[in-house]
């Protein structure tokens, strides 16, 4: 990379559309180097999970069979739990702001709003 790492997510955020380009938002979801692969039926999902695995194959990308997680009804997904029955905010990202104490002063107040827009 001519500029240093600082573009290396950016660098290959783009390679990953350009690979999987094609594969509707109904197949995959991907940011950076995770792929969230659906499906509404049990075929429909294998069927995509071939379809992504041709297409990181081509492209010669590899993949960590420790960090994979197939037939799943749920997934954590940037601050998400997807599921059959839709996107939902993680609970465990809202906990801490649930939690938070009152704030009583200004910087109390400042705190909680950096933390709610973090």
């Amino acid at each position: 990379m001519p500029f240093g790492l600082c573009n290396a997510p950016a660098t290959y955020e783009r390679l990953m559309e350009t690979v999987l380009r094609g594969l509707t938002s109904e197949a995959c979801l991907v940011h950076l180097d995770d792929i969230i692969i659906v499906g509404r039926t049990f075929q429909e999902h294998l069927n995509n999970i071939r379809k992504v695995f041709q297409r990181l194959q081509k492209a010669n990308l590899k993949l960590s069979p420790k960090k994979c997680r197939f037939f799943r009804k749920e997934v954590s997904y940037l601050g998400h739990k997807i599921s059959a029955d839709g996107v939902k905010t993680d609970p465990e990202k809202t906990k801490a702001v649930v939690d938070w104490p009152r704030p009583e002063t200004v910087y109390d107040l400042r705190s909680f709003l950096g933390l709610c827009t973090y």
